[in-house]
């Protein structure tokens, strides 16, 4: 799913620097007033900056997710360990109770 989401922010993110090249070659042609040249080059910067910032953030949840899913393991593990310490005592019980 994340990949996917990459992938696509990718492809955004390429699709907006073609519209930035696109432009910068056809100003010396085109007689738009400067201001409107820069709106739509100001427009594009904001696209880029918020396409960015969305997979950063994807990138830290995935980051997130990976840390829980450890914490988790870990956890299991601890009960795990303790589950076995637990029917160590009790078999050492037994045995002991059997010897007296």
């Amino acid at each position: 799913h994340s990949e996917v989401a990459a992938s696509y922010i990718e492809t955004q993110l390429l699709k907006a620097r073609d519209q930035q090249q696109q432009q910068q070659q056809q100003q010396p042609q085109t007689s738009q007033p400067s201001h409107i040249q820069q709106q739509q080059q100001h427009q594009l910067q904001m696209q880029q900056l918020l396409l960015q910032r969305h997979a950063q953030e994807q990138q830290q949840q995935q980051h997130q997710q990976q840390q829980q899913q450890q914490q988790q393991q870990q956890k299991q593990q601890q009960q795990q360990h303790q589950q076995q310490q637990q029917q160590q005592q009790q078999q050492q019980k037994q045995q002991q109770q059997q010897h007296q």
